[in-house]
């Protein structure tokens, strides 16, 4: 259980960290004007590039920690990634937390521990063949979700059904990585259709969070996009894969979710970086979506 604890904890560092450089990438990259060539765009953008291999780093930590620990609690820590985001913001840029930020980050903390010392860690229940299904069929409702958020002409609206379909494929991702296999030898994951859900959904879910990112506030997706993630995957790890707590502390470990998924979402409701801070610095050009500048930095919320 320590290497899966261990693993979890690290996938929460990767994306906590990754959050903040996609989303400066995002942004820097939209407040280009129109016309600017691709390598031009590639260079400005090299965050989100370098935010998407510690989306890796944290997606090969997260799968690990899966095979023996219950969802709720891979997912818990997983959410808890805005906590890093939370502290990176301070140390990098220079932010100060309010009262209610720094009890958060202490709720999160209090609530993964209470989840690390209730959870029953061991391999998910197989619910048969036909799970494989209803995890392509999930991944196929995602890219309907991507879809419809994609040609809204409600840029707002499109964020909330992005973020939606971005917080159900990670979720599909940490559901598919609970359930895989890994066969002797490796190379036949090939065949595997568990595995081939598991990259269905990540890649949709990957996409649908850009997007999310370009069309929305950073603080509103993020919630969205993790509260989702967290619940979804915790209701079908108890409900169908055999997910269990420690006997006796089943009341503690329900407190214990609720007081972390609640901190992560005190957490998310911070407001986003200030356009200053994620527009290029050449020249002063401001972002193209001409909004005000804010008068001080702020933290930025994470992708789960």
């Amino acid at each position: 259980m320590t290497l899966g604890l261990l693993g979890a904890l690290l996938a929460a560092l990767a994306y906590g960290a990754a959050t903040v450089l996609q989303a400066v990438g995002v942004r820097r990259v939209a407040a280009l004007p129109p016309g600017t060539a691709l390598r031009d765009r590639a260079r400005t953008g090299w965050p989100y590039a370098v935010g998407l291999a510690l989306d890796a780093l944290g997606f090969l930590a997260s799968v690990a920690a899966l095979r023996t620990l219950p969802l709720f609690l891979v997912e818990s820590a997983v959410a808890s990634s805005v906590a890093v985001t939370a502290v990176l913001s301070v140390v990098l840029l220079g932010v100060r937390l309010g009262t209610a930020e720094v009890v958060a980050l202490m709720v999160v903390v209090a609530g993964l521990t209470g989840i690390a010392l209730t959870a029953a860690a061991g391999p998910a229940v197989r619910p048969g063949p036909g799970a494989t299904w209803w995890l392509l069929a999930a991944a196929a409702a995602v890219a309907l979700l991507l879809v419809v958020g994609t040609i809204d002409h409600d840029r707002r609206r499109g964020a909330v059904v992005l973020s939606v379909a971005a917080g159900l494929g990670f979720g599909g991702v940490g559901v598919a990585a609970r359930l895989l296999e890994i066969p002797s030898p490796f190379w036949q994951l090939a065949t595997d259709g568990v595995a081939w859900a598991l990259v269905a959904h990540a890649v949709l879910a990957t996409v649908a969070y850009g997007l999310a990112l370009a069309r929305g506030r950073v603080t509103t997706v993020a919630a969205l996009t993790f509260a989702t993630e967290t619940v979804v995957p915790a209701l079908v790890g108890a409900l169908l894969l055999g997910d269990q707590v420690v006997p006796g502390r089943g009341p503690l470990a329900a407190a214990a979710f609720v007081a972390t998924l609640g901190g992560c979402i005190t957490l998310a409701g911070c407001a986003e970086p200030t356009h200053a801070d994620l527009a290029p610095r050449a020249g002063g050009q401001a972002p193209s979506d001409g909004a005000p500048t804010a008068p001080a930095p702020q933290p930025v919320s994470p992708r789960p």
